[in-house]
């Protein structure tokens, strides 16, 4: 009776162990997350035909650091990481960027043209799974360039104010 009584309760902590596991929580690489803001890059003159913007890069604002994959590139689109923090991202773009140096390497003048650029936005934090958490959609997107007398994005225009994937360019930009 007793190793009958054993082998009971050793065969239900068994079951109870086999069936009490779950899966791992790991998200996977495919699972869509944050997405990044998309830019297009347009002439001013053919409002339709793509234009690079030359020797570009972007930081954000008030800070020394290019954004990854945005120091001194020439595309027609880029894309950018939105702050999740706040309800506003600052950048400067700086166009035909040089950073002029002396003999020893160290930078004594910045060439180029830059321009500051404020993107305000309504946050929504979106549960994707218990393994991947939140991620933030970003809507009513406006954009914005700062009059310095000197401007090189000369309008600009909403695509989509809706920053909810990386399909599709939300904001046209004019050079």
């Amino acid at each position: 009776m007793k190793k009958k009584s054993i082998l009971i309760i050793l065969t239900f902590v068994f079951i109870s162990i086999t069936f009490s596991c779950e899966k791992d929580d790991i998200c996977a690489e495919t699972t869509p997350t944050t997405p990044k803001l998309i830019l297009r890059f347009y002439d001013i003159t053919s409002q339709e035909d793509t234009k690079n913007a030359t020797g570009l890069r972007v930081t954000e604002f008030n800070e020394t650091n290019a954004i990854s994959n945005l120091n001194i590139v020439t595309s027609d689109s880029i894309n950018l990481p939105l702050r999740t923090n706040v309800n506003v991202t600052k950048f400067t773009f700086h166009k035909d960027y040089e950073a002029i140096t002396n003999t020893e390497g160290d930078t004594i003048s910045i060439e180029g043209n830059p321009d500051i650029v404020t993107i305000n936005y309504q946050r929504e934090d979106v549960y994707v799974s218990r393994a991947c958490g939140f991620k933030t959609i970003f809507n009513n997107l406006t954009f914005s360039v700062e009059d310095d007398g000197d401007k090189w994005i000369l309008n600009s225009e909403i695509i989509n104010s809706t920053v909810q994937n990386e399909i599709t360019a939300h904001v046209k930009i004019l050079h």
